[in-house]
């Protein structure tokens, strides 16, 4: 397994580069750009022949087939070329659009990426997304405009600078087999933790799932996110997370491996889920347990368990790069992905298995009959359950002080 601290120390300087950036950058849209368009049927008409690069988390076995089978296929009918390009971090891609937008390159090598949180605020503010595009995709009517999931990103405005993709649950996936005292609040999972050493554990922040299992474990420790202020502020964080920090410290001997190295991503914590060396594993996209447990892949016993006081819920998007030099096929496939057609192809859970951005009020009766025929899962219960008592995501500003902190008072302990 690969050190954790590597793993931060290799985040951070991610994170550094797209905050100089970010610091020197001029805002998207004063750079010289002849992609203006003004209809839908001029964007089509510039998409035909184009080749968009989607940058994407590369180790989502499931993703990835989506992409090849049916997102990708249904480009080219539109006359897009689209390429899938893994990545092993969503800051790898935003840092090579900050490098282009520096160097003030109109035709660069990212054209659309699966971005949320803190890669998105930063990006905005650096001028790496081209914004104002999203309400000249037709398929945007299908979603709802008041949705607070697909108007803010981790405390950032949308503005049309980022397509809604699918949407997101934190969850708590255990071993029925192995676990018979169930937790039902983030509390009690420590609890159980405690009670039964060497069988929990998460994966080290920066991580995205690490990072937002440590802002759950912030919102309990505080008395729930009504006690936890959603924009980031200095005084506020000095106050809420010390009691974080001592209790997550406090934790540690009793976790895996007693907590002297952590999995360094999701993926290796689902490794130890799968192989029976952990009780628990966590995850943003719960529908994925469905195929995972069919295939053998997870316990059969496998369950996802509800927490009275609900859990973190946001949305991912596809963000469209300032320095795009296809930015007409990039809209053109961003709004082939909100098409029923495709939302219901990712739903299906042996295909994805993500719960959908879109507004199903706004649908015809035969469009509905889609989404209802999706099977159900004998693993996760529907979207609106799990969703349930949702937490908000704390602003992007609180992302980083966050991780780090953890960084110095947890792991260095």
């Amino acid at each position: 397994m690969k050190s954790p601290r590597r793993a931060v120390t290799a985040g951070a300087l991610a994170l550094g580069l797209a905050a100089s950036l970010a610091a020197c950058s001029a805002p998207a849209g004063d750079a010289a750009d002849d992609q203006e368009y003004g209809s839908w049927e001029e964007v089509l008409e510039a998409a035909d022949g184009q080749t968009v690069r989607l940058w994407m988390y590369g180790g989502d076995e499931q993703g990835n087939a989506y992409i090849d089978s049916e997102l990708i296929p249904a480009a080219a009918e539109a006359g897009v070329t689209l390429e899938r390009v893994p990545i092993a971090d969503t800051p790898d891609a935003l840092n090579r659009i900050l490098s282009e937008v520096q160097a003030g390159e109109t035709d660069g090598e990212v054209d659309l990426v699966w971005v949320n949180g803190n890669n998105f605020g930063t990006g905005k503010k650096a001028g790496a997304w081209e914004c104002g595009w999203t309400e000249m995709l037709p398929n945007m009517e299908l979603t709802d405009p008041a949705d607070p999931l697909l108007q803010d990103d981790f405390g950032t405005p949308v503005d049309g600078c980022e397509a809604p993709w699918h949407k997101a649950q934190f969850t708590f996936a255990y071993n029925s087999e192995t676990v018979t005292d169930v937790p039902s609040s983030m509390e009690e999972l420590l609890e159980w933790a405690r009670a039964n050493p060497g069988r929990f554990t998460y994966p080290a922040p920066p991580d995205f799932t690490g990072s937002v299992f440590v802002r759950q474990v912030l919102y309990s420790v505080n008395g729930g996110y009504e006690n936890v202020p959603l924009a980031f502020d200095q005084a506020d964080f000095d106050e809420v997370t010390p009691a974080l920090y001592e209790e997550l410290t406090d934790l540690a001997p009793s976790l895996w491996r007693e907590g002297a190295t952590y999995p360094q991503d999701s993926n290796e914590l689902n490794e130890l889920f799968a192989n029976g060396e952990v009780d628990f594993t966590m995850t943003y996209g719960p529908a994925t347990l469905t195929e995972l447990v069919a295939n053998g892949t997870y316990p059969a016993g496998t369950k996802v368990v509800t927490f009275d006081e609900g859990t973190v819920g946001n949305a991912s998007f596809l963000g469209l790069a300032s320095t795009s030099g296809s930015k007409a096929g990039a809209m053109v496939v961003a709004n082939i992905a909100l098409s029923v057609e495709q939302q219901v192809a990712k739903a299906l859970p042996d295909v994805w298995g993500q719960f959908t951005v879109l507004d199903l009020d706004q649908l015809s009766d035969e469009q509905r009959a889609e989404f209802d025929a999706v099977p159900s899962s004998p693993v996760v219960p529907a979207y609106d359950v799990l969703s349930e008592n949702a937490n908000p995501e704390l602003a992007s500003g609180w992302v980083s002080p966050i991780d780090e902190a953890w960084r110095q008072q947890v792991l260095a302990r």
